[in-house]
């Protein structure tokens, strides 16, 4: 009997999440629907199912596919891509306070500038296309990334350092041995909010240098004024970057909690 109400228990626990959120769509839905239909003009808020219908169009006449396939793809290369400089160069600055006083004033020189600005330069130096639009998604991703890398190796104790040299451990040991696996909550911070703002910055850069992916089909469907379609765009990539970053978080308890807390 006590088993079975613990059981009862915990499935309300898992249970209560999803209903809660399921009764905050359903509330948004019916607002949304309601304000539509206030409102009577399509062109300035589309009804949920207007939008619904714009889905199965974009579904069926396969844009929506390439589209999504286009924006991930750039989100993917400019967030590895930032990923793969920032956390080893962030543990280096880390590590080295010479190599540190070199390069942190660049990098406060540079981390204000929003990565809007550098798509000018991006056009400039790459054309129109995929390449603007993986740098700008790299620099949105990498000072996040950076950042957080950075202020996990700095909080590494003296003691664990003094330990592993005490051991014989160099340089590169220090950094793969000591510094990363302390590092990791932090790096594994720094890459949800990279993957978020790569999202922001890559439809950016498609609503300006790129002829495809979803901030290019927002684009187009706003000079169209088909307002549904932009929502379509909008909604979407919501849903991606909530998966995505649902994904990172999965990896970070399969990965880097075992690791940080290993079982006794």
């Amino acid at each position: 009997m006590i088993a079975r109400r613990s059981h009862i228990q915990r499935l309300r626990i898992a249970v209560a999440p999803i209903a809660l959120g399921a009764l905050g769509l359903s509330i948004f839905i019916g607002l949304w629907t309601s304000a539509a239909l206030s409102l009577g003009k399509p062109v300035l808020l589309p009804s949920p199912w207007a939008v619904f219908q714009s889905y199965g169009d974009l579904i069926a006449d396969g844009s929506l596919f390439k589209d999504i396939q286009a924006s991930i793809k750039r989100v993917f290369i400019g967030f590895s891509t930032a990923a793969l400089i920032a956390v080893p160069l962030a543990l280096v600055l880390a590590y080295s306070r010479v190599l540190r006083g070199l390069v942190m004033p660049l990098i406060a020189l540079i981390r204000p500038i929003p990565p809007i600005a550098w798509i000018p330069l991006a056009i400039l130096w790459m054309g129109l296309g995929d390449p603007p639009s993986f740098f700008i998604t790299a620099i949105a991703a990498f000072f996040p990334i950076f950042l957080n890398s950075f202020a996990g190796g700095t909080s590494l104790k003296e003691e664990h350092v003094n330990a592993a040299r005490s051991l014989g451990a160099g340089p590169a040991a220090l950094l793969a041995t000591v510094m990363l696996p302390s590092a990791l909550p932090m790096i594994a911070t720094g890459l949800r909010i990279g993957l978020g703002q790569a999202w922001m910055a890559v439809v950016t850069a498609e609503l300006i240098a790129a002829q495809s992916g979803l901030g290019y089909m927002i684009q187009i469907s706003r000079l169209s004024l088909e307002t549904s379609r932009v929502l379509v765009g909008m909604t979407v990539i919501g849903l991606l970057g909530a998966l995505m970053i649902g994904l990172l978080g999965i990896l970070e308890r399969r990965v880097i909690v075992p690791w940080n807390h290993p079982a006794k």
